[in-house]
């Protein structure tokens, strides 16, 4: 057992975790004194950065609903056949002027800041260790003197705990500090990664009311809406005080008194409860120090920022930039790739309830995104906008991806994983069924049908020309027609699951109805006639290596796609790519088997394009040597992505069948990992020993038929079952398992 103070008066016994170890945690021997380099805390709703402002110590305050959400772009205005229209008459800048300029133009909708606690540590003297313990998520502040400070944000309850122990004299009572909303010099314009200045919001006042253990804020924002923040502490016997805080959104705040007698914390066991429970999950083991640090710090982030009744991930999430402007691109739900990359980690990590936060939010918006596509597309179904806010109204900016008629079909994958992953009978009827099908529809509904082949006006793929016209193809990109290609077969899959075999046979038919991908001696093309032509952040082009995975290594001719692919990105180099880049690239190559190149692109994204926290700041911080993108703009797609880059080393779900250490570096001799989840509900373990694998575990959580490829040609196994075990081509093994059911295969050494 493995006990743990968090307050001087008071010991909690806690579970030995197998991980993560005290070699995962942050640790430093200063406070940050930066607020992208803080210590992070979160639940899903609040969070908090712990870092240095001058002579204090300074707690970020954040809620994840804090938005603005007033419209900037006027869709009545315009809509996907105008634009289609301006195109063709080559008059580009009044789409511009009404899809662009109002995202740059106007503060809202925005995401917004919350507000900060502060402590005056000026006279506690020299800092000796700052921690963060990732196993429990507690952040403890040690001053040489013996000062203590500790604090966490509990995992289900919307409360943040702080406490001070050891001090010699009076309490050191917090100060809340507030953003500038009224501040005349706090009116840049600025540029939406710059982030503008608060006071453009035009809020009033707020109040602030204090007394003896207490402070409430009270925040107007816009129509009637506000926020408040709560703080109040109990000073103890010894110079030790404890202390909580929390904010609502349009709902007074409130706590619950502090007892002077209690024998712990409130809620202390209940949310080390729900930590262990998070890490039991799944666990890896791999050789590279760095980057088996840099994973669990990643997920120990997903654990912070997903939550069931949570909105989705935005940009930063609940970790809002505390710089005192609006976040940069306004903290929005950016759909291009940074929400989906996002959750990419969740399913194979096994981390399924996280993964809901977005399904949930995305089912949630629904109704509103329906009456976006009539509106601006002008036909029945469901697409997305690409950039929305909290209640997924479109926001506008370079409308080919934030109005790109391909978004939920990439969303609708999300769905189908979350099927797929967990074969929930109940989530395939509820969710993924109906939000597949309304996706296809769309599909259907926005393309057309000329000499036999399904064509679609306008395609674009992910600001490939940035926001010219040439932005705009008036043939398929490889990225639009992958997302097509997927949500249509999807649909025709979940369909079939559901026993409509017409409606399948449908799908079906609609699918052949577009082309094969673009491809060239360059491989994998942008489109027809546009080859990759520069270094370009977003890897749009490959999507049908991942995430897609339409083309599959083991397939000699997909293999000859995916190679060409790969020497023209290699050709191209990776000036203009962003640290998301690194990682996504990690992925694409892990599918690849190119398994020393996706570990270099792992290590390029841990050393060069992440804070000593480990948030992933967009730019290379060490001067450009990968990147000439050198800002430092944070948001987390990049670091989740990191996560299922080191997943796809170790596990993949390809088409229908699983593949276990497909793409692990030969000198990484020991290996393991623990209870990663495969599509079909399989939960894998598998081991590496002195560069042998030696072990594969299958337990089959629903049951069904099981095909998977093993890392070695011979295999004994054990606990078999009655069903014979079929081998099949590429050396891929079938057999059906029922429900509870293992299987250890273990290497024959021949």
């Amino acid at each position: 057992m493995k006990k743990i103070a968090f307050y001087s008066f008071v010991l909690f016994t806690l579970h030995t975790y197998a991980q993560p170890a005290a070699k995962h945690f942050l640790a430093f021997d200063s406070l940050a004194k930066r607020w992208d380099e803080a210590m992070p805390l979160g639940n899903g709703m609040l969070g908090a950065l712990i870092w240095q402002k001058e002579d204090k110590l300074r707690i970020s305050l954040d809620r994840a609903d804090l938005w603005d959400e007033r419209d900037a772009i006027d869709l009545s205005k315009f809509n996907f056949k105008w634009v289609q229209q301006q195109v063709a008459k080559n008059d580009y800048d009044t789409v511009h002027r009404l899809g662009d300029d109002p995202y740059e133009s106007f503060p809202y909708p925005t995401k917004i800041p919350a507000g900060a606690l502060e402590f005056d540590i000026s006279k506690l003297g020299k800092i000796k260790a700052v921690s963060l313990d990732i196993a429990t998520a507690l952040c403890t502040v040690e001053f040489v003197n013996g000062v203590r400070f500790n604090n966490y944000i509990h995992a289900t309850n919307n409360t943040g705990y702080f406490g001070f122990e050891n001090l010699s004299s009076a309490a050191n009572m917090p100060e809340l500090m507030i953003p500038n909303y009224t501040d005349a010099t706090n009116n840049a314009a600025g540029n939406s990664v710059e982030g503008q200045g608060l006071k453009r919001l035009g809020y009033a006042k707020g109040t602030v009311t204090k007394t003896k253990n207490r402070i409430l804020y009270h925040q107007p924002t816009t129509k009637n809406n506000y926020y408040e923040i709560l703080v109040q502490w109990q000073v103890l016997p010894g110079n030790r005080y404890i202390g909580q805080w929390t904010i609502t959104n349009n709902k007074p705040a409130s706590l619950p008194l502090l007892s002077t007698t209690a024998k712990e914390p409130t809620g202390w066991d209940s949310h080390a409860k729900w930590w262990s429970t998070y890490w039991s999950q799944s666990s890896i083991s791999i050789p590279d120090e760095v980057l088996e640090k840099q994973y669990y710090l990643e997920m120990y982030k997903l654990g912070c920022v997903a939550r069931k009744a949570a909105p989705a991930i935005t940009l930063q999430a609940i970790w809002t930039a505390d710089n005192g402007s609006l976040p940069p691109w306004k903290g929005d739900f950016h759909h291009d790739l940074n929400t989906q990359l996002s959750y990419w980690p969740s399913y194979t990590g096994n981390h399924l309830q996280e993964a809901t936060t977005y399904t949930n939010w995305l089912w949630g918006v629904r109704a509103e995104n329906k009456k976006f596509t009539k509106q601006y597309f002008g036909v029945d179904g469901l697409d997305v906008p690409g950039v929305t806010t909290i209640s997924g109204k479109a926001m506008g900016g370079w409308i080919q991806y934030s109005l790109s008629p391909s978004t939920s079909s990439w969303l609708a994958q999300h769905f189908y994983w979350q099927w797929r992953y967990s074969m929930n009978e109940f989530f395939l009827q509820q969710r993924a069924y109906p939000y597949l099908h309304e996706v296809a529809t769309f599909i259907e509904n926005i393309t057309y049908l000329q000499n036999g082949q399904r064509k679609i006006a306008l395609s674009s793929s992910p600001e490939y020309h940035d926001n010219d016209i040439k932005a705009w193809f008036k043939n398929y990109t490889n990225y639009d027609l992958s997302l097509y290609k997927f949500a249509l077969s999807a649909a025709a899959e979940v369909a079939a699951a559901m026993h409509k075999s017409e409606e399948a046979k449908h799908w079906k038919n609609i699918l052949q109805q577009f082309p094969d991908f673009d491809v060239n001696e360059t491989g994998l093309t942008i489109a027809l006639n546009q080859n990759l032509d520069e270094s370009h952040r977003h890897h749009a082009q490959l999507m049908a290596i991942y995430p897609i995975a339409q083309l599959d290594v083991n397939n000699a001719e997909d293999k000859k796609i995916i190679d060409l692919s790969l020497r023209r990105l290699e050709e191209e180099g990776t000036r203009n790519w962003c640290g998301y880049s690194f990682s996504w690239a990690a992925c694409i190559y892990a599918r690849a088997q190119h398994a020393d190149s996706a570990v270099k692109q792992l290590q390029i994204f841990a050393n060069n394009f992440c804070s000593i926290n480990s948030f992933h700041l967009n730019g290379d911080q060490k001067g450009g040597k990968y990147s000439s993108f050198t800002y430092r703009p944070f948001t987390l797609e990049g670091n989740f992505a990191f996560a299922q880059g080191v997943h796809e080393l170790l596990l993949q779900s390809k088409d229908h069948y699983i593949e276990v250490f497909p793409a692990v570096p030969k000198n990484w001799k020991d290996v393991s990992f623990n209870s990663l989840r495969a599509e079909g509900a399989f939960l894998i373990s598998a081991k590496k020993e002195n560069a042998v694998p030696t072990q594969v575990k299958v337990f089959a959580e629903k049951g069904g038929v099981l095909r998977i490829r093993l890392p070695f040609k011979t295999w004994v196994a054990n606990n078999k079952p009655q069903q014979k075990i079929k081998v099949t081509g590429n050396n891929i093994l079938e057999v059906q398992m029922l429900k509870g059911q293992t299987i250890l295969f273990e290497n024959g050494y021949e």
